[in-house]
């Protein structure tokens, strides 16, 4: 008769238990979540809840009676430095057991998965929920910039009309120089004008040595 004697014993002998829930124990606490069969995870539940407790104690006697089942100084330091703090201030309930619908092909052995009840993700929650409304305001504040700036750009045209009808004002200005130019140029082209006179001036003599020729003939005929 079994008097004391709790658990399963899973069809094996204590050497080999021993060993299959330290290598269990070994991949729960690496990956945080593993698949295995109904029975081995309610027996592994046992072995890593008492290890959660060691690390919530966190002292140099609990870390080597964690070495003494994993047998792993770095899982011994992940134990104790990341999940053991995960569940501070917890009684208890730190693993869950999940039943799988399908069964496992070859022998229709019932599958479960065992995974930690916080995991990394849990602990940001808070966080993420007090992230959340500063995620907002941050959103809401661009939307408020954006119709503000719309508000100034309707706003704008109706003042900097005057200040694009500027450019009309400048043909004016262009075009006194135009209306100079031509004002100049018949003064410079009526200088020639009067001193063609000037050139007429040997025109008129000639009626006089006509005048001074027409004597010495009188003179001759005499």
């Amino acid at each position: 008769m079994r008097h004391r004697k709790s658990g399963k014993r899973l069809g094996r002998t204590w050497e080999h238990r021993k060993s299959l829930f330290r290598n269990l124990s070994r991949s729960l606490l690496t990956y945080g979540k593993i698949r295995t069969t109904e029975a081995k995870a309610k027996e592994l539940r046992k072995v890593v809840d008492r290890l959660i407790t060691l690390a919530l104690r966190n002292d140099l006697h609990a870390r080597r009676q964690a070495y003494k089942v994993l047998e792993n100084h770095a899982l011994v330091k992940k134990l104790f430095d990341e999940i053991g703090p995960r569940f501070v201030g917890v009684k208890g309930g730190y693993t869950r057991v999940v039943k799988l619908g399908l069964p496992r092909p070859g022998d229709c052995a019932p599958l479960a998965i065992i995974e930690f009840t916080r995991g990394v993700h849990d602990e940001d929650e808070p966080e993420a929920k007090e992230s959340k409304p500063k995620a907002e305001a941050a959103k809401e504040a661009p939307a408020k910039k954006k119709t503000k700036a719309k508000k100034a750009a309707e706003e704008t045209p109706a003042e900097e009309t005057p200040a694009e009808e500027a450019p009309a004002e400048e043909p004016a200005a262009e075009e006194a120089p135009a209306e100079e130019a031509p004002a100049e140029e018949p003064a410079t082209e009526e200088a020639p004008a009067e001193e063609a006179p000037a050139e007429e001036a040997p025109a008129e003599e000639a009626p006089a040595e006509e005048a001074a020729e027409e004597p010495k003939k009188e003179g001759e005929d005499a």
